[in-house]
């Protein structure tokens, strides 16, 4: 109920009456499926156990662990407190009841999935409070019993739960498709009841009163039945067989037995024996070829089984979309906000962290910053046990976009601000906060889904806030808003000039980050040079004014942390910079995969016996071991929408001699808008997904000449993406109207397999989590402030049983397709210059040919021209013919 009142009022925080008439329609929950529907359990906050005095380990307690509550007493909570009344699912309940007080018990282990339950009935009452006697005979009778003698339990009707099961009867029932002929057959009413007399003739001797009705095929009625469903079920032959037999205590007892052997004789006549021999000849084939039988093919697999399992990835299609869980919203905030960064707890389950800012433009911001200040910028916790009130609240100096808890310790988390700035916490003093509610609470061990994450009663809201231990230089770090943070590895470290060594202090004491500012800077926690004695002594001094509140884990950075290298993306001939948005380094290196978990608390108990980062100077004046082969390139995403492959090591530039980064190795325009994810799968090291714009890449880091797919334009822009944690085909990508499309390579490689709306407005942050293996979640943000968690159906979270070994082939297929594509780009190439040559060639020819006819005809013009020249002069008599056929000029 909690999610659903906190989804409404998510759109409307101002006026709670929308909460409580949804709530009111709702029927409270009970545990009718346990078999006790008298029970309903509750969710107790530490403000509610003190109004009614029920108070964990001071009102209640192990020997009373229940109270009487009064019925006006609820009564006057709920007019008080309305749908914030935690006894708000209940009252309903409360006012049916019939007697003056309820009984409410304190549920220690969770057996009912919540810290206490409310009793519906006097006889549920009665029968908790004054349990029946049991009589002397059964107890001496259940001390003859064993433990692990089976006692038969009757089965307990349940109400039917419609499954969706009537849909598929519906497909399988048989429907007429073809149209019905209907005749009609008429007479005159003057001749009804006129008497009919019937009488023989020859039918050859009348016209037309011989019909020959002969067959023939009519294609309006020639059906073939190409498919038939044939619904069939086996079941087995029913026998009722009673019987009554006389139980006994159960004696120690021994025998003991020698099997029966044939003698030296009887063996040897049996050797000999000519049945034998045959036998054995005879069935030696048949042996042979049931061995080689079970050589080639498993005959213990099961078929049905497998078949089940292809059927529910694939054929299920009643399970496919995402479900809502649970939605939260921090309704006490007095500004309108958008949550910009969400993040999994790795080791505590049920815990989530989402930062939120302001929603106000950079002019926006300029205008309303004298209010801004007085508003705390926060990361709130977020449990499962309570939508309502955050359990943990961070602050920070400005507004946090990105922020990243420490592999080697949860407790450790840093934050990239908008002002440029890196601020880290520790929040080590509330981690028995943060676990289990008591260490004498529930011993199952069994993954179930129950509030993991309840403040202690002593707790109040002014303690949950949390300030930072030190944030990072303004004048040395970022100048603009910190779009990405990762911690890098425990197993190695790098160097002013980008070399990588071995870690020195075993735990991860670096960071990168890059900024809208056009740089990318790596950053070491650990101080840079030995202390002084000058030097700790000021530091005692400056110790002595630190609030208590605040540890002292990164004093030695506040105010003046500095990033240890810095790097920039030139455009190459231009003096511009690539601006990044988001990186990717290598996933063997960054310890961020969800598979990670256990060893994420294995080394959180370690840091509780001795936390390292209370003495971050030892190592530091230790050698640096460099590390030879190590892959230093990495992925970066551009506001331009550009996908660049380059090193963050630094070399020597020939004309300067200063350290310059390198040249990016290479760089792709695909994307038409700002790159808003780069992530490397879980399950390939290599295999890189970019969203950004309007589409979607996925690309492979040794292939250089484009991605392996890349989808067409999307009706609206991505803004957000990741891949699946359990199917390596599968990804999940926001839009900007609240939709989310769901990716699955194995169905569809062109275009989402579906899409699903979620919220209204644009989605902002995309985190799966995989709670148990029959259970996942993921967790999507939105612009307007609000977090849903929704679970992961069935066929979207467990892969088949050849998925990973499908989609490599996939990959490999698209490798061998971009391969090809090249080299027909090289092989046309080449025949577009020899065609090239070609033309130029035949040129030639053509202007040389030209040449020598044009001389030819100019030569027949001029000789044409002399012959009409003289005719002209001998018609005017200006020249005459001798008759030796020579002229002869009269002038």
């Amino acid at each position: 109920m909690a999610p659903k009142q906190k989804k409404k009022s998510s759109r409307r925080k101002k006026s709670p009456k929308p909460i409580l008439a949804a709530s009111e329609d709702m029927e409270p929950v009970n545990m009718e499926s346990m078999g006790h529907p008298e029970i309903y359990p509750l969710v107790l906050t530490t403000k509610t156990q003190e109004i009614f005095n029920c108070r964990i380990d001071e009102d209640i307690t192990d020997e009373q662990p229940y109270k009487l509550i009064n019925k006006e007493d609820i009564f006057e909570d709920l007019r008080n407190r309305a749908a914030v009344s935690d006894f708000h699912p209940v009252k309903k309940i409360v006012q049916e009841y019939p007697g003056n007080e309820l009984l409410l018990v304190y549920d220690k282990d969770f057996k009912y999935g919540l810290n206490f339950y409310l009793i519906g009935t006097e006889e549920g009452k009665e029968n908790y409070l004054n349990p029946p006697e049991v009589s002397e005979e059964q107890e001496e009778y259940k001390e003859y019993i064993p433990e692990d003698v089976y006692i038969y339990k009757p089965p307990v009707s349940k109400p039917w739960v419609s499954l969706g099961s009537e849909k598929e009867i519906e497909e399988e029932s048989v429907t007429e498709s073809t149209k019905q002929i209907t005749y009609m057959i008429s007479r005159k009413r003057s001749e009804f009841g006129a008497p009919i007399k019937f009488s023989d003739q020859n039918a050859s001797s009348v016209k037309d009163a011989y019909i020959e009705c002969t067959a023939y095929p009519d294609k309006n009625f020639t059906l073939k039945q190409l498919e038939k469903d044939v619904g069939m079920q086996v079941i087995p032959q029913i026998k009722d067989i009673s019987t009554q037999t006389k139980w006994t205590y159960p004696k120690n007892a021994t025998t003991q037995y020698y099997p029966r052997e044939f003698s030296e004789e009887e063996k040897e006549t049996l050797k000999q024996s000519k049945p034998l021999v045959d036998f054995l000849n005879n069935a030696s084939i048949s042996v042979e070829i049931a061995l080689q039988q079970n050589e080639i093919t498993n005959t213990f697999i099961d078929d049905w089984k497998h078949l089940a399992e292809e059927e529910g990835t694939f054929g299920d299609k009643t399970d496919t979309h995402l479900k809502e869980y649970q939605s939260f919203t921090d309704l006490h905030s007095p500004t309108e906000k958008m949550i910009t960064c969400v993040s999994w707890h790795p080791t505590i389950y049920g815990l989530i962290a989402v930062s939120v800012a302001v929603r106000l433009s950079f002019e926006d911001r300029v205008h309303f910053s004298g209010k801004l200040l007085l508003q705390p910028s926060l990361i709130l916790f977020w449990s499962f046990s309570d939508p309502i009130h955050p359990q943990l609240m961070l602050e920070s100096p400005d507004d946090i976009f990105c922020f990243k808890f420490c592999p080697s310790d949860p407790n450790i988390i840093a934050g990239g601000c908008i002002n440029g700035q890196i601020v880290m916490w520790d929040i080590t003093a509330h981690a028995d906060r943060i676990e289990n509610i008591k260490g004498g609470g529930s011993r199952s061990k069994k993954a179930t889904l129950k509030p993991m994450f309840l403040l202690e009663p002593e707790s109040n809201k002014e303690a949950m806030y949390i300030r930072h231990c030190a944030v990072s230089s303004i004048e040395n770090g970022h100048k603009r808003v910190i779009t990405d943070i990762h911690w890098l590895s425990d197993t190695f470290e790098i160097n002013r000039m980008g070399s990588v060594f071995e870690n020195r202090s075993g735990i991860c004491c670096q960071l990168v980050t890059c900024s809208a500012d056009c740089t990318i800077c790596f950053w070491d926690i650990r101080p840079q040079k030995p202390l002084t004695p000058q030097t700790t002594e000021k530091k005692k001094e400056e110790s002595i004014e630190i609030p208590f509140d605040v540890p002292s884990t990164f004093l030695h950075l506040d105010l003046s942390w500095k990033p240890l290298t810095k790097l920039k993306l030139s455009k190459g001939e231009t003096s511009l910079d690539h601006c990044p948005t988001k990186i990717s380094l290598n996933e063997d290196h960054l310890l961020c995969k969800t598979q990670d978990k256990m060893l994420a608390q294995s080394k959180t108990a370690k840091a509780e016996e001795m936390n390292p980062y209370h003495n971050l100077e030892s190592g530091v004046a230790n050698l640096l071991k460099p590390i030879d082969d190590f892959c230093t390139k990495f992925f970066v995403g551009t506001e331009e929408g550009e996908v660049i492959y380059t090193d963050w090591k630094m070399e020597r530039d020939p004309e300067t001699g200063r350290f310059m980064p390198k040249k990016p190795v290479n760089l792709h325009t695909i994307h038409d808008g700002i790159v808003h994810t780069i992530q490397r799968s879980p399950f390939y090291d290599d295999i890189i997904l970019t969203v950004g714009g309007w589409n979607v890449a996925i690309w492979k880091e040794s292939v250089m000449t484009g991605p392996l797919l890349q989808s067409c334009c999307a009706p609206k822009r991505y803004t957000s993406g990741h891949w699946s944690l359990t199917r390596p085909g599968v990804f999940y990508i926001g839009r900007e109207d609240g939709y989310i499309d769901i990716w699955d390579l194995l169905e569809k490689t062109h275009e989402p397999a579906q899409s699903q709306n979620i919220c209204i407005t644009m989605i902002t942050c995309i985190k799966p989590w995989i709670f148990s293996p029959k259970q996942q979640f993921i967790a999507i943000a939105d612009y307007y402030g609000t977090l849903h968690i929704l679970e992961i159906p069935w066929t979207l979270s467990r892969p088949s049983a050849n998925e990973m070994t499908s989609i490599n082939h996939y990959f490999e297929r698209e490798v061998k397709h971009l391969e090809y594509v090249e080299q027909r780009k090289k092989i046309r190439e080449q025949e577009k210059k020899e065609m090239e040559q070609e033309m130029a060639k035949k040129k030639v020819k053509i202007y040389q040919k030209s040449k020598e006819q044009m001389e030819a005809e100019l030569k027949m013009d001029y000789e044409s021209y002399l012959e009409l020249e003289k005719t002209v002069l001998i018609n005017l008599g200006l020249i005459k013919v001798t008759e030796k056929g020579s002229y002869l000029d009269v002038m």
